[in-house]
């Protein structure tokens, strides 16, 4: 048996199955006709690395260490003087597998005979094994097109990758193959999606699919195949662009933010993920979190006045067991986690939109009684990210037509991602087979794998095999 997927980074199901209606991509209609297409959940937040955790370690990026793209370290034990920042944009990149819980273990740690590109997690994965991060030429070959905004750019890597990724799959045989595909997100924030560009990029992915499918057609080894197509999140139009970091500063908070991350005496850390979510870290000099009922006056009212902006639609604020759930225009909610049982209780409104309460409820319950609405799955994944140690004391969900950051991105952004926006989290699950289960969420991609492949499904995970 064997297990290939194609991570087609950040394209929307609604998409994917235009495409295949149009008849844009063959290989992938093929792979639908005989087998399934799910509509499946992501993580919050909904962007490209901590994302890529649930497909390869079958657990929410907060839980593991990855609260976002950016995020601030107050233990002062993974990131280093004088900022104690992190961002995985740029030298720090190589930084994500360090960054990761030792305790929860890769699939690539698991499975031993694994293939994985352009992933920026993964641990266990020999270097002869990562294709695309190889070398330092390459390596200076991504940067380089990255900081260029060199859209094309992105598609000859994808092409070259892809390329390699065919010849190992067929000379090596893997038993595990996770080949990300990044250039549906990089066309979608520079020209949206659908888009030519983004029928471009997807057009890869179908011919990487068709590939390795004639090939292992040819030698025997497609009736042993398990080949999947997904996405780690979604993507959304952006007419308004905040400049976060620098409406915090504009109130008179030492603010520190990527890029420029050197500030005298700061007191508030900005950190953006996609850009439509963030992180902010209040008094950046302690050394833990001041939950909401802690807080200083001021803090206090840096809470009020950005609940007012009108990029801002939801604003988490984690506590001890849960977290407060503010709305702008629909009121407080509050939920709460007591032994992995999930309640939602509207105090002042219902900002997740839901129409009830919610008492005790499973993981899997939740993710149900919120699946219909403009946040899928949301109780889990506010749940999750407020509980994690390195997140920070307010995360903001941006508004629908507003991202977080309004400079330094060298690919201007009109389409964004990373909030808990419906048209952010839920991404497709196309397989070249029927399952007796239906997969719910991206955390549900790993533990299938390897019972496809025969093997144990470690303790802990968040997600269930659909296998």
């Amino acid at each position: 048996m064997s297990v290939v997927i194609l991570l087609a980074d950040g394209v929307r199901p609604d998409t994917l199955q235009s495409a295949i209606e149009a008849g844009k991509v063959p290989a992938l209609a093929r792979l639908r006709s005989e087998g399934a297409f799910h509509t499946i959940t992501t993580c919050f937040p909904s962007v490209t690395g901590s994302a890529y955790t649930p497909f390869l370690m079958g657990r929410f990026p907060g839980a593991v260490g990855l609260p976002g793209l950016r995020w601030f370290d107050r233990d002062r034990t993974a990131c280093s003087f004088p900022d104690y920042t992190r961002s995985y944009v740029g030298p720090q990149a190589n930084r994500v597998n360090s960054d990761l819980d030792p305790n929860a273990p890769t699939i690539f740690e698991l499975c031993e005979r694994s293939m994985g590109s352009l992933t920026p997690v993964s641990r266990g994965l020999p270097s002869r094994n990562q294709l695309g991060r190889f070398s330092l030429r390459s390596a200076w070959r991504v940067a380089r097109t990255h900081l260029s905004g060199n859209v094309a750019g992105w598609l000859d890597i994808d092409r070259e990758v892809a390329a390699m990724v065919v010849d190992h799959v067929r000379r090596e045989r893997p038993d595990f193959t996770f080949a990300a595909i990044i250039g549906i997100d990089k066309t979608s924030h520079a020209a949206g999606q659908p888009s030519a560009l983004t029928d471009e990029a997807l057009h890869i992915v179908d011919d990487t699919a068709a590939r390795i499918r004639a090939d292992a057609e040819r030698d025997g080894r497609w009736p042993s195949m398990h080949l999947w197509v997904t996405s780690d999140h979604g993507h959304s139009p952006v007419t308004a662009h905040e400049d976060l970091a620098g409406v915090v500063a504009g109130w008179g908070f030492r603010t520190v933010a990527h890029p420029w991350i050197y500030t005298l005496r700061p007191e508030v850390a900005v950190m953006v993920s996609g850009n439509a979510m963030a992180h902010l870290y209040l008094d950046v000099g302690a050394r833990h979190r001041t939950f909401w009922q802690g807080m200083s006056a001021r803090n206090r009212s840096l809470v009020d006045r950005l609940l007012e902006r009108p990029s801002v639609d939801l604003m988490i604020l984690p506590r001890p067991g849960g977290a407060t759930i503010r709305s702008r225009d629909r009121g407080d909610a509050e939920i709460t986690t007591v032994e992995d049982r999930l309640s939602y209780s509207r105090a002042t409104g219902d900002p997740l939109g839901l129409g009830r309460d919610v008492r005790d409820a499973t993981s899997n319950e939740a993710h149900d009684l919120t699946l219909g609405t403009d946040y899928p799955d949301s109780i889990v994944q506010i749940a999750q990210l407020a509980a994690a140690p390195r997140s920070g004391e307010i995360i903001l969900s941006a508004a629908r037509n507003w991202d977080l950051r309004s400079k330094y991105e060298p690919i201007p952004h009109v389409s964004s991602h990373g909030s808990l926006l419906r048209e952010h989290m839920v991404v497709p699950l196309l397989s070249s087979r029927r399952y007796a289960r239906t997969p719910l969420r991206t955390t549900d991609v790993m533990p299938s794998a390897l019972v496809a492949l025969g093997q144990a499904v470690p303790p802990g995970l968040d997600g269930q095999s659909f296998v």
